[in-house]
């Protein structure tokens, strides 16, 4: 599918989604996240890992011991998958992976610190708006190889470790955890269109990572009825994990989430949410299983 140029179109907010049919009296249509974006950029360094076989990598790394976090204290360690296109804008990647709002004061406060790492793949756009060189196995080692820079350099302060992603992150969130199941103690894959087979699931499953999975079920790119429900009671049968398959996708403010760039995938768009920490902005969570939102998640168990 070819992808909008999100750095070059502004999104359209005329347009009525094809879901609205479905929403009930009282719903409304949201077009705007309520969190603030594009102010924590300068809090994260900018590395290079030299890598031969997918090109040069990209990465930013967000350290807490930096920004004031006790030195003497260990802290979770949250890798970003970004989805399709993203990559292409620069250190704004930052934002549209869901990774910002996690290095804002509130957010470190919330989860007590954390080390925060986002990589970019080589992305290209075709002329055509193609996206090529995305997310896929050949970035595993390589992106392992980052982690365990990250980890080795602050080995002190490394406690426990997740992985994140949305769309083709919610893919390579998989992918990783196939290849490095032991590796990792807690993942968030969210809205992806893949789904590992059984035996893979079985392996992750018994690593005794936990996982929180997340999918809407309008989801216009990602179709739940064609992603999630054929694998849904697997999913629901895992060890240590939440499966977070909402009616609808909202902004902090309650309404239903729309985002058009032109075409509509505001119900994809999930990784929205998740950077307003699964909350909405009257304090009430998305979950009751998630009382503090991702946060809480992830503090609970670092």
């Amino acid at each position: 599918m070819a992808l909008p140029d999100f750095k070059k179109l502004e999104q359209d907010k005329t347009v009525i989604p094809e879901w609205a049919k479905y929403m009930k009296d009282g719903e409304f249509i949201s077009y705007s996240t309520t969190y603030k974006s594009k102010i924590y950029f300068d809090l994260f360094e900018k590395r290079i890992l030299p890598c031969s076989d997918t090109g040069d990598i990209t990465y930013y790394v967000y350290n807490p011991v930096k920004h004031g976090a006790d030195p003497e204290k260990k802290y979770p360690v949250l890798m970003w998958f970004h989805g399709a296109s993203n990559s292409l804008m620069g250190d704004g990647c930052i934002m549209c992976c869901g990774a910002e709002q996690y290095a804002s004061p509130s957010y470190q406060e919330k989860m007590g610190g954390a080390f925060i790492i986002v990589p970019l793949a080589n992305e290209k756009r075709t002329p055509e708006g193609n996206i090529l060189d995305g997310w896929s196995k050949i970035y595993s080692a390589p992106v392992k190889e980052i982690y365990d820079i990250v980890c080795s350099e602050n080995e002190a302060n490394i406690g426990k470790k997740f992985i994140m992603g949305a769309s083709s992150g919610g893919y390579f969130t998989w992918q990783m955890l196939e290849d490095y199941n032991n590796y990792f103690d807690g993942a968030i894959p969210i809205a992806s269109g893949y789904i590992p087979d059984d035996d893979a699931l079985d392996k992750i499953s018994e690593s005794g990572i936990n996982l929180l999975i997340a999918h809407g079920r309008h989801d216009e790119m990602a179709v739940f009825e064609d992603c999630i429900v054929p694998r849904e009671k697997k999913l629901l049968s895992l060890k240590n994990c939440i499966c977070f398959f909402p009616e609808w996708v909202y902004n902090g403010d309650g309404g239903i989430s729309s985002v058009f760039y032109g075409f509509e995938m505001g119900q994809h768009c999930m990784i929205n949410w998740i950077q307003n920490n699964l909350m909405f902005d009257d304090g009430k969570p998305a979950d009751e299983r998630l009382p503090d939102g991702i946060t809480g998640w992830i503090r609970a168990l670092a």
